[in-house]
């Protein structure tokens, strides 16, 4: 009877708290929709706590219990070891809350207790445990333990205990390890002057164990959000970056902290500067954080990129004035560099002939030295981070002009009127002419001689003796006999003289000097053969006069 007894009330008890359990449910809020960033368990709390269990009760106490025989016994309450536990509480925050109770322990027929009570509930809630701790105040229906009537009474409860954290039901359900409470009750059965009846102070140990179901939530506070931007997000380097952090939901009771991390970036409130001076060319991403206290709805976290941009090589243009000028002459050089970016530029000059001076952006071109012909001057400019850039121009240098045609001169000339009887022979009278010739030819070694023979009409129509026909040629022979002078007394190389015959109608030998490259050209004349043999150059032999004999 007992057992059944307990069954029921146990059955009762777990039927009440389901039917709170909706109750509640209905009232909580719904749970808070997932937020962006995504929360620990112990970001938030439950709105409600529903405990259902088992309790165990050892109460400590005696009631003066008057018999029928007239005498008084006292009667000792003895422990319950089944019972039903089952409570509900709001909390207020994650930490403080208001709780009903309801205990059931039976024991038999006519003793037993049930507590009803409410007060304060205090707990700590974490991802694993959550201890708490309550007092509670309230009524207890209390039977006797020797058949005094069940009479209500005050009831009081302090105690506390602690729960498993399980991930079932998203978190939703714990295991109720231990509650311990400490719990007085007072019952009054009636006059002690009747039967089963007195006065009863009774101290109870509780014990409880059970499941705990989490209704409702209390949401942390709206996330801090902060979002980073980069100005301007492209840069060359050296020019400055400035990193702006906009926090939203800040606490404004609380004060907000700022860092900032990457390379070359300094500051400590809501905008970051990034000295960009040593950063090569390339994307960096600076990292941004607000905080106002340890909870993770408390920080936030967020990145901008930048561009360290490649400085643009410089460019330049190339120009000669004049672009044609004479062997020897000048012509002046301009170059002009431009830097996108207006980096320092520096000049440089080359040329595949002759030189260039100069280290501005004007330079000196000097053909000296140089071919005729085009000659390409190069120009160069290098800004201060190495890049280059080259243009050329032409400059043509003119050939020199031609050197005058070497020109045949006309010598001195020799005559042969004196000598009627060696009419071809060099006499001593034209020796200082020819020796002046050989002085001629030997300072001009390139030189040759052209040696042209006249004869008047007379001897070109006088035959060589009474018995010859044939017209002896004076004009050859005396251009012969001239070479030979030259040659066998003044050592003039044979090759150097040329012999002609000329036009002339005189006893005369004219020579012309032919300079190296000059062609001898004169009207009438004829190169004389071979075959004409140079005249020795004899004196006359002396006359003897022999007087006739007398007779």
């Amino acid at each position: 009877m007992i057992s059944r007894f307990t069954k029921s009330m146990v059955l009762a008890a777990a039927m009440g708290a389901l039917v709170s359990t909706g109750a509640f449910a209905q009232d909580a809020p719904a749970a808070p929709a997932p937020a962006a960033k995504k929360q620990a368990p112990t970001d938030y709390a439950s709105r409600w706590d529903i405990f259902l269990g088992y309790s165990y009760l050892a109460p400590k106490g005696t009631v003066q219990t008057p018999l029928s025989d007239g005498t008084v016994q006292p009667f000792t309450y003895s422990s319950v070891n089944e019972g039903a536990i089952g409570s509900g509480a709001y909390y207020f925050n994650k930490y403080v809350g208001a709780q009903i109770e309801v205990g059931v322990h039976p024991d038999g027929a006519n003793d037993g207790f049930t507590t009803t009570s409410a007060g304060l509930i205090f707990r700590y809630p974490t991802s694993d445990i959550t201890p708490f701790a309550h007092a509670l105040a309230g009524a207890a229906r209390i039977g006797g333990p020797h058949y005094q009537p069940y009479t209500w009474g005050p009831a009081l409860t302090v105690g506390g205990g602690m729960d498993y954290e399980t991930p079932l039901f998203n978190h939703h359900l714990a295991i109720r390890l231990f509650q311990a409470d400490y719990e007085y009750m007072h019952a009054d059965f009636g006059p002690s002057t009747q039967v089963f009846r007195g006065r009863a102070n009774i101290d109870a140990a509780r014990l409880s164990a059970g499941i705990v179901l989490h209704v409702g939530s209390i949401a942390p506070p709206p996330p801090v959000t902060l979002a980073c931007s980069a100005s301007p997000n492209a840069v060359y380097p050296g020019e400055p970056v400035t990193i702006t952090g906009s926090a939203d939901m800040l606490n404004p009771k609380k004060k907000a902290t700022y860092t900032w991390t990457g390379s070359g970036v300094t500051g400590s409130d809501s905008t970051g500067k990034v000295d960009t001076a040593s950063l090569a060319p390339g994307s960096y991403t600076i990292k941004g954080n607000v905080t106002q206290g340890p909870k993770a709805w408390e920080s936030a976290d967020c990145s901008a990129t930048f561009t360290v941009k490649q400085f643009e090589p410089p460019t330049v243009s190339c120009s000669a004035n004049p672009t044609t000028i004479k062997p020897g002459d000048t012509s002046t050089i301009t170059a002009t560099g431009v830097s996108p970016q207006n980096r320092p530029l520096t000049y440089s000059y080359s040329a595949s002939a002759g030189t260039v001076s100069g280290s501005g952006n004007s330079a000196t071109f000097s053909s000296a030295g140089a071919p005729a012909g085009s000659t390409t001057v190069t120009c160069t400019v290098t800004d201060d981070k190495g890049q280059t850039a080259s243009a050329t121009t032409p400059v043509t240098i003119e050939a020199p002009p031609a050197p005058p045609a070497p020109q045949v001169s006309s010598l001195c000339s020799i005559t042969f009127e004196k000598d009627k009887k060696r009419p071809a022979r060099v006499d001593n009278e034209a020796k200082a002419c020819l020796d002046d010739i050989a002085v001629t030819l030997q300072s001009k070694s390139d030189a040759s001689l052209a040696v042209v023979g006249n004869a008047t009409s007379a001897e070109k129509a006088t035959p060589k003796g009474k018995h010859h026909k044939k017209v002896e040629d004076f004009a050859s022979q005396r251009a012969v006999n001239t070479k030979d002078y030259l040659v066998t007394e003044k050592g003039i190389d044979a090759s150097r003289i040329t012999v002609y015959t000329g036009s002339g109608d005189d006893k005369k030998v004219e020579d012309y000097l032919v300079p190296s490259g000059a062609s001898f050209s004169v009207s009438g004349a004829t190169q004389v053969s071979g075959d004409v043999k140079a005249q020795p150059r004899k004196a006359l032999a002396a006359k003897h006069h022999h007087k006739k004999a007398a007779k």
